[in-house]
C-alpha cells in the first residue's frame, strides 16, 4: 500500500484528563480511526495543479482564484526564488520538468545546480531520459543508468529534494528519442535504484499512446509506493498511437472516463499531488484551466457517490 497522509480526527477532551494514559490513547486513536477515515479520502483533499503545458504562470491569479494547489514548471532562472514567489502567492511549485541523456557509457545531466536550487522545497524533479544509442524500454541501458540515477538520487536526499522518473513517448524523430518511454521502465528502473526519494510518475497520456490503456490499473497497482506523482487530462478511449489531439484534451473532452483510474488510486491509498496536463489542447489556456477545474470538481462529486 501506498503511505497515507492521516488527517486530523476530534479527540474528546476529557480524555485530556487521564494524563497516565493520554499520549498511548492518541496514538491508537490516529492510527486506527486515521487508517479508516484515509480510505474515504475525498478526490477533493488531492492537491490538483496546473502543469507547465498550461501556460500557468500567465494564470497565477486564475489559478489561485479557481482553487488549483499550485503549478510545475521548467528550469528557469532562480528556482528558489520562484518557489518562493509560488508560495506568497499561496501556490505551490510542486515539480520541475527536465531531462538527462543516456549515452553508451554515461549518463549527462546529473542536475546537480537544479537539486542544490531546489533544496528543502518540497518541489520534485521530474526527470526524462533520452537516448539515441539505446532504443525505448531497452534494458541493456540499466547498467550504465543505475549507478548514475543512485549518485543522484543520493545528492537530492542531501538535499531533502525528490525524483520521479517522467515517462515519456514521442514517435516523430527515431534519432532522439525517450528512453524511459512507459511507467513500467521508469517503474523498473525506480526498483533498481533502490533510493526513498526516487520513484515515478503515471502520465495518463503516454499511457495512451502507447497502448496501455487496458493495463492501467495494473500498472498503477505495480508503481505501489514508487508512484510520487500523476498527471491527468481529458482523452478518447482507444485512441493509443494516434495523435496528442484526441489524447491530450480539456479535463471535460473526451470518451475516456477518468473516474475509475481515480478510484483505483484511492484504493491503493494513493494521496499525492495529480497534475493537468495540457500540451497543444484545442482551447485557449484561461478556457483549459476553468472548464478542467469544474471537470474535477464533478468527478469529485462522482467519486462521493460512487464511494458511499
Amino acid at each position: 500500500m501506498i503511505k497515507r497522509e492521516y488527517s486530523m480526527i476530534h479527540i474528546p477532551m476529557r480524555i485530556m484528563k487521564y494524563t497516565k494514559w493520554t499520549s498511548s490513547w492518541l496514538t491508537f486513536a490516529i492510527l486506527f480511526l486515521g487508517s479508516v477515515h484515509g480510505k474515504d479520502q475525498s478526490v477533493a483533499a488531492t492537491p490538483f495543479f496546473a502543469m507547465n503545458t498550461c501556460s500557468p504562470k500567465e494564470h497565477l491569479a486564475l489559478l489561485k482564484e479557481l482553487g488549483y494547489a499550485g503549478y510545475s514548471w521548467v528550469p528557469s532562472g532562480d528556482m528558489r526564488a520562484e518557489g518562493e514567489g509560488a508560495h506568497s502567492r499561496g501556490l505551490k511549485m510542486f515539480a520541475v520538468y527536465t531531462s538527462s541523456f543516456l549515452n553508451k557509457d554515461k549518463l549527462d545531466g546529473d542536475q546537480a545546480a537544479l537539486i542544490t536550487s531546489l533544496k528543502d522545497s518540497e518541489t520534485v524533479i521530474w526527470l526524462t531520459i533520452r537516448s539515441d544509442v539505446f532504443t525505448r524500454s531497452d534494458e541493456a541501458g540499466d547498467s550504465v543508468a543505475v549507478p548514475a540515477l543512485q549518485a543522484m538520487a543520493d545528492h537530492a536526499a542531501s538535499n531533502n529534494v525528490r525524483i520521479a522518473l517522467y515517462p515519456h513517448t514521442y514517435f516523430s524523430d527515431p534519432q532522439n528519442h525517450f528512453w524511459v518511454e512507459r511507467i513500467q521502465d521508469a517503474v523498473r528502473l525506480a526498483k533498481k535504484v533502490n533510493r526513498p526519494n526516487f520513484g515515478v510518475t503515471f502520465n495518463l497520456c503516454h499511457c495512451l499512446m502507447v497502448g496501455d490503456e487496458a493495463k492501467i490499473p495494473d500498472l498503477l497497482a505495480d508503481a505501489g509506493k514508487y508512484l510520487f506523482l500523476v498527471t491527468v487530462n481529458g482523452a478518447d478511449t482507444g485512441a493509443g498511437g494516434t495523435g496528442w489531439g484526441r489524447l491530450i484534451r480539456p479535463l471535460d473532452e473526451g470518451t475516456l472516463d477518468l473516474l475509475p483510474i481515480l478510484k483505483k488510486l484511492r484504493e491503493l491509498g494513493y494521496s499525492g499531488p495529480i497534475g493537468l496536463q495540457g500540451f497543444g489542447v484545442n482551447a485557449s489556456p484561461a478556457d483549459n484551466l476553468k472548464r478542467s477545474w469544474e471537470a474535477w470538481r464533478k468527478f469529485n462529486g462522482r467519486m462521493d457517490e460512487v464511494c458511499k
